[in-house]
Parts: structure tokens; sequence; C-alpha cells
């Protein structure tokens, strides 16, 4: 497999800026760079959500940095904007009660717990993540924890298997260049 073939061989550094595009704590890219290389797609996957589930919180809190609050517009031509446009791409569907609610909810939420809300919204409509986000403000700090470094993980595996996508189906340049420099060049996105 091609894409397998550039994490695995590719340039650590170019391989570090693709693997944090995923997920942003450097303890994830620096765990899952030194994994290499991986038999299948499978195993990278499953070695970037076992990565991601078993960060400390201080490294789960630099990943959280990188994600916009759900429902804010976000702004940016970075790769983990263009990522949070995806995965929030039903909130163009949400009314403007609902929108309210989750602006009122995230700040609740800061203010309980001192950091973003943290959901995967791929494949959740406006009103589950709002149904979420509510039922969340009941837990405790350490439970709140557990449920946030999940969704870590999960939004993780979503970026990563999109990412592998994007340079298998991706434009692979004909001249043989790497799937990420075709990827870059061509301006396609992976999707999730």
């Amino acid at each position: 497999m091609a894409a397998l073939d550039d994490v695995n061989h590719g340039p650590a550094e170019t391989v570090a800026e693709l693997l944090h595009t995923c997920n942003a704590a450097p303890r994830f890219v620096t765990d899952v760079l030194a994994g290499r290389p991986y038999p299948d797609a499978e195993a990278l996957v499953a070695r970037a959500e076992a990565v991601a589930r078993s960060l400390p919180w201080d490294e789960v809190t630099r990943a959280l940095a990188a994600h916009p609050r759900i429902g804010e517009r976000v702004e940016g031509t970075s790769a983990e904007a263009r990522a949070s446009r995806r995965e929030q791409s039903s909130m163009s569907d949400a009314d403007a009660e609902v929108r309210a609610a989750l602006v009122a909810g995230n700040r609740a939420y800061e203010e309980r717990f001192d950091h973003v809300f943290l959901i995967r919204a791929t494949g959740r409509s406006p009103d589950q993540m709002l149904a979420e986000l509510r039922r969340r403000l009941d837990n405790d700090v350490e439970s709140e924890r557990a449920e946030v470094t999940e969704q870590l993980a999960q939004i993780t595996a979503l970026r990563l298997k999109g990412l592998l996508g994007a340079m298998v189906t991706g434009e692979r340049a004909s001249q043989g260049a790497p799937a990420t420099e075709a990827r870059n060049e061509s301006g396609t996105e992976p999707v999730t």
C-alpha cells in the first residue's frame, strides 16, 4: 500500500507533520513515529488510537488547544482547520436555538472543566452534540477527562483514516512524488 509506505519510510519530519494534523499532542506524534514500520493501515490506525487513549492529561490538553469550540465557525487554511470544518459540517443545518444553546453550553462547560468541549462531530447532528454536551456537564472531572480522551482517540482515528484514504486514492502524482507532496500541491483534503 503506497500510502503506508510513505508513512513507514518517509522522512520523520514530514510524517510528524502529517500525524500532528491528526492529533497535536507531541507524545502522540513521537510514539506513533516510533512504531514504524506498520504492517498495514489497520495496525497504524490501531496504534494511533491506543497512543491517543494512553496520553497523560497534560498531553491531551495540548491536543485540545488545536480544536475549536463545537458550533464555532472555524477560520484558517491549516490542515486542522480544514478537518474541523469537515467534521462540524452538520452545524450548517443547526437552527438558531441550537446554536445559541451550544454557545451557552460551551461557556458553562469551559467554566466547569477549564477546557473546550471535545466530541467526535462526524456522524452526529447538532442536536445530538448538544445533548452530549448537556449530559457531560454532569460528569465529575475524572469521568469527563476519560470521555475527552476517548473522543480525542476517535477523532484521531477518523483523521488518520481520512489521511490514509487521501494518500491512497488522492492525486498520487504520476511522476512518482510522495503522496504527501501530491496532496499538498493538488490542494485535495482527506475526507473524514
